[in-house]
């Protein structure tokens, strides 16, 4: 019984079918397939060994060598039957896709070398393949040429056949590029792991100056996937037949899955036409030409090789047939979930509304949780602080608090400290110490929206002066009293008020600025977690960005408007006298402690006598002393209001809460009233955006055919 015989039953003809439609589904573009891959330079004799293998007349005209992938299959069946076609490469257009699948040879029942050569002239025409004398656009193509053949006597077999790589320019033929490209396409065949790459390598050249086996080495170091073929035996020089026979044994560049030999026709053979019998001349060679005849029968012969390779792809494809199928799974969930990601197709003004329409009640759903610290259901907060706005919002609250009770005043008051009630837990509250007249920043969050440098604050404020301020307060009195007894002017406190809360309107609208910046930040990061296409996400904001810059300038000007109020003294709270009462408790307080003195009966004691020495002052200090307690308990109580209205009127109304706030722009309303020209320019789609949509779809379908196939088995 010959080689070809003894293969007959070999492989399994299922799988091999069912990794031959998936590479007719493009899935090899994202799944590793099983593969054996031929390659070699352009000289190495792989046409011949192809021809060899697979007994098609592979045309020997330069102008028609590879110049593509070509995948060649052979599968048992009752008729004989040749097809031939065109896998359209992934870079395709659609339009070239779709006519590229259309082209086909079907009806074939051989193909003689003068018929294989017209069919490869059609396939350069389809793939638009020419020299440059022939005015075409390229020289290779990434399309594949896949041929079919299939017959009773046929075996389970698959190989892929790529353009052999050079070294030199051809002028009118090939170019630099044309090397680079045709090195890069051999590689992206080579990296695949699931295939056996089939090293050709003329017998007759040094092992060590052939790239083939470099660029093998590099996809495969250890050599456990890579099969070298020798050809061109009858060439090898006199004396070097040791070299290449230990080549042979495995003794040098050792492949784990060893090397075979053929002898490919020469001219003379060629000439015969088809009285040649190949298979004949190479038993001859390998039987009694030496030192050939020594090597052992199962590795000479390009029958022995094909059994070889028969063996070895259904070795890979019963191999890795579970992760094939496990990939697959992987793609496909990869793939619906890229498709689902873009949203819903917006070609028309429909779809366009309804894709915007569905954004903005999301986003206005989120925006409602958000606003009321409900985070749980957004998982996006856990890695994006941005997007916990009230907490964002709280913080910076109790730091404006406290800025303005730590930083407000220009001078310092007597015995001021933070109250109990106005201490913090916050950043701001443990910052300092500072240095009187250290300069303070009245901003607290950094944001990178420079499309806000027009509208918002950024100013420096210097820390209170230790200058005394009981002296300026009577420098100020002595320069404006009047003929008033024993009180003093009522224009003194509106400019002593306005002179020691000179620093509250840039604090405010450092905090006003900093609410601004994280509402944006919000509205922008949270339009990136729901909207995955940026040309979306980039034409709303551009849209929105003249509402949003209403709302962050009528938040300004509401601060600027309650400075301007503030600068008039004015209150009904009784905290106001409860603070001046207490002020004068604590001076009398401290008047009459410094002459009190232990009674044994009694404790600490007064005599009445020395009280009269105690309230002694004279009317300038008297109102001096006035003047500051009066200022220090309407700044109690003023700067308590001045942070609620900033923080209530300006902050949450005009930015986060109101009814009209920066955050609810974004709403259906906003997306009803959009014109044609806006919903297209905003939510169309552009001609990337079409393109990767219909490639998702394609390869959606085709992994879900994929999946089909592979569970069936």
């Amino acid at each position: 019984m010959d080689v070809s015989e003894a293969s007959q039953g070999l492989g399994d003809p299922k799988l091999l079918e069912v990794i031959d439609k998936l590479v007719e589904l493009n899935i090899g573009d994202s799944v590793n397939l099983p593969q054996l891959l031929v390659v070699g330079d352009q000289s190495s004799g792989k046409s011949s060994v192809l021809e060899g293998l697979t007994k098609l007349p592979f045309p020997r005209d330069s102008a028609l060598c590879t110049r593509f992938a070509t995948q060649i299959t052979f599968r048992r069946a009752a008729i004989v039957a040749i097809r031939v076609s065109i896998l359209p490469a992934k870079s395709n257009k659609k339009e070239d896709a779709q006519r590229l699948q259309a082209w086909k040879k079907t009806g074939l029942t051989s193909l003689g070398r003068q018929e294989f050569s017209e069919v490869l002239e059609d396939v350069h025409e389809a793939m638009g393949i020419g020299t440059s004398t022939l005015g075409a656009q390229k020289s290779f193509s990434d399309d594949v040429l896949k041929i079919e053949v299939a017959g009773p006597d046929q075996q389970h077999l698959s190989v892929v056949d790529v353009p052999g790589i050079f070294r030199k320019v051809t002028e009118g033929v090939t170019t630099s590029m044309d090397i680079a490209n045709v090195r890069n396409m051999v590689n992206g065949y080579m990296a695949n792991e699931r295939s056996v790459i089939l090293a050709v390598i003329p017998a007759n050249v040094d092992i060590a100056t052939q790239e083939i086996l470099d660029m093998a080495h590099v996809h495969d170091p250890k050599g456990q996937r890579t099969l070298g073929v020798l050809t061109k035996p009858d060439l090898v020089d006199k004396g070097a037949e040791g070299n290449v026979l230990d080549l042979m044994r495995g003794m040098t560049h050792k492949l784990n899955l060893g090397w075979s030999m053929v002898k490919n026709p020469g001219q003379k053979d060629l000439q015969l036409g088809d009285s040649f019998d190949r298979h004949a001349m190479e038993t001859t060679f390998f039987k009694y030409e030496a030192p050939w005849s020594a090597l052992e029968s199962d590795r000479v012969g390009v029958d022995s090789l094909r059994l070889r390779l028969v063996e070895l792809l259904t070795e890979i494809v019963r191999r890795e047939f579970n992760h094939v199928k496990h990939d697959v799974g992987q793609q496909l969930q990869k793939c619906q979930k890229s498709l689902t990601a873009m949203g819903a197709s917006r070609e028309t003004q429909a779809q366009q509304h309804r894709y915007l329409l569905d954004l903005a009640t999301r986003f206005q759903h989120i925006t409602a949780k958000a606003s009321d610290a409900h985070y749980e259901d957004f998982d996006a907060t856990d890695s994006q602080t941005s997007l916990r706005l009230a907490t964002a919002v709280v913080h910076r609250n109790e730091d404006f608090n406290n800025d303005l009770w730590r930083f407000g005043h220009t001078m310092a008051f007597k015995d001021l400290a933070i109250p109990d009630d106005d201490k913090s837990d916050s950043d701001a509250a443990s910052q300092g110490p500072y240095d009187a007249g250290d300069m303070v920043d009245t901003r607290r969050y950094q944001s990178t929206c420079s499309e806000l440098e027009e509208i918002v604050s950024n100013e420096l404020v210097p820390t209170a002066s230790d200058a005394d301020i009981m002296a300026w307060l009577e420098k100020v009195y002595r320069k404006a009293r009047g003929f008033e007894m024993g009180t003093f002017h009522s224009h003194l406190m509106p400019y002593m008020w306005k002179q020691q809360s000179s620093k509250w309107e840039q604090l405010a609208l450092g905090y006003t600025s900093d609410i601004v910046s994280i509402t944006h930040d919000y509205i922008c990061d949270l339009l990136g977690e729901i909207c995955g296409d940026d040309r979306v996400r980039t034409g709303l904001l551009s849209v929105l960005m003249e509402q949003l810059t209403d709302r962050y300038k009528r938040a300004i000007k509401q601060t600027e408007f309650i400075f301007k109020v503030e600068c008039t003294p004015l209150t009904n709270n009784h905290y106001f006298a409860d603070n001046l009462e207490k002020c004068n408790r604590q001076r009398a307080k401290a008047l009459i402690e410094d002459h009190a003195f232990e009674s044994e009966d009694h404790g600490q004691v007064v005599r009445i006598s020395d009280l009269d020495h105690t309230f002694s002052m004279s009317n300038v200090a008297n109102n001096v002393q006035r003047l500051h307690d009066i200022l220090k308990s309407y700044y109690k109580v003023a700067y308590k209001r001045f942070a609620d209205n900033v923080c209530m009127q300006a902050a949450d109304f005009h930015l986060v809460r109101g009814p009209d706030t920066a955050v609810k722009v974004f709403s259906p309303a906003f997306v009803s009233d959009l014109t044609p020209k806006q919903l297209e320019r905003i939510a169309g789609e552009d001609a990337v955006t079409k393109r990767k949509r219909a490639d998702l779809i394609r390869q959606l379908e085709n992994l879900k055919k994929a999946k089909t196939l592979l569970v069936a088995v």
